[in-house]
């Protein structure tokens, strides 16, 4: 594997890495807020990075998976928040419209989606259907030259923001999984309702809601990929999503480490600074490991995809390892920090409570160790 990045992903890291700092500043005050404020979000968008792996024809950059993975852990090291609504925006909502829309929907929708004028919402847990996607009760059911939609949805990262959603519903409740189909519904829809913003533990800036769907009625036009279809549309995009998530844990981690070590120059007790102590190098160290192993696997994983390989191992892998190691450097920050770890006046606090999301959505730590285990079982048996 060729670790030497290209002249184009230097360039995307670097432009990346100075909108991070017009960032960074401004997450504590986000957080209280508990919200993004527009004029960031259409920054982001001129800025070309609600597009970064849109095709140049629909007006977005055409990167690939690798460089969009370099940029996401750079904003994610300043601001997890903001880099959790491009992950899900790109990965999961531009790619979707991207690879199985039609012609006209891709012409409808991305040239706006990658210029951040809409924002994208992807829509698949339930309160009955986290882990378990194949037990989705929204339902849809044809109505004339349509369908009509009736449901809810849960941890819809962007419901608040969003003006198109990825929403997906049972159209065969009888074939479970293999009776799923996608949807593109853009919020103004008749019927169509977005809940309260959840109030999170962390990521408090970016906005979750639920969706209610009451009589929904939706038009053949919006049915994305092919009727009962959407299971497979869902786990494709789950490697690429998960990819996002390894780089928004490796972007906390390298905060968290970045912090603890600043911290550790400076803080004395018994007369030294607290770098100088063994049991504090013995953490920064093993920190300092697990955030590059953790960055290996994600460019591996990512520099698979863009080669259009199949990487659902790799990427769980990436994933999984990623953010237990984003935990656990946080955790180790803190430690480091002492007393001044627990409260909000350092950043520190806030990397431990972001890092602990990453073990959960997209795929829980225990569903990355099943597919792995059954990729290596299905690898063994060829």
């Amino acid at each position: 594997m060729d670790f030497e990045l290209t002249e184009t992903a230097k360039e995307v890291q670097d432009a990346a890495r100075a909108f991070a700092q017009r960032l960074k500043p401004q997450a504590a005050e986000w957080e209280e807020a508990e919200a993004i404020p527009a004029d960031f979000l259409r920054e982001g968008g001129r800025l070309g990075f609600f597009g970064l792996m849109v095709a140049q024809e629909y007006g977005g950059m055409g990167l690939d998976a690798l460089t969009y993975a370099i940029a996401m852990e750079e904003l994610a090291r300043a601001n997890a928040s903001y880099q959790g609504c491009l992950s899900v925006h790109n990965s999961l909502v531009c790619e979707a419209v991207q690879r199985f829309g039609t012609p006209d929907q891709k012409n409808r929708y991305l040239f706006k989606l990658a210029a951040g004028e809409v924002i994208g919402a992807y829509s698949l847990s339930e309160p009955g259907a986290g882990s378990d996607a194949g037990s989705i009760a929204a339902s849809a059911v044809p109505d004339g030259d349509g369908f009509v939609l009736n449901g809810e949805k849960c941890w819809v990262t962007n419901g608040g923001i969003a003006g198109l959603f990825v929403v997906f519903v049972s159209t065969s409740p009888a074939s479970a999984s293999r009776g799923i189909s996608c949807f593109l519904l853009e919020k103004e829809t008749s019927g169509f309702t977005v809940g309260r913003k959840e109030k999170k533990m962390g990521l408090r800036a970016s906005d979750t809601r639920a969706l209610e769907f009451k009589g929904c009625r939706v038009p053949r036009s919006s049915l994305l990929g092919s009727l009962n279809g959407g299971f497979k549309i869902a786990m494709s995009l789950l490697d690429g999503g998960r990819i996002g998530i390894g780089a928004q844990a490796v972007g906390i981690a390298q905060a968290a480490l970045d912090g603890a070590v600043s911290y550790a120059k400076v803080r004395k007790q018994f007369g030294r600074r607290i770098s100088e102590f063994q049991l504090t190098q013995a953490k920064l160290a093993d920190m300092a490991m697990g955030v590059d192993a953790a960055r290996l696997l994600v460019r591996r994983a990512a520099a698979l995809l863009s080669r259009g390989k199949r990487c659902t191992k790799e990427a769980s892998m990436a994933k999984l390892f990623a953010t237990v190691t984003a935990n656990r450097v946080a955790y180790d920050a803190v430690q480091i920090h002492g007393g001044n770890g627990y409260i909000r006046e350092f950043p520190v606090e806030r990397y431990f409570r972001d890092a602990r999301a990453g073990e959960i959505y997209e795929g829980t730590s225990e569903i990355q160790r099943l597919i792995i285990a059954r990729e290596v079982l299905r690898e063994r048996a060829s």
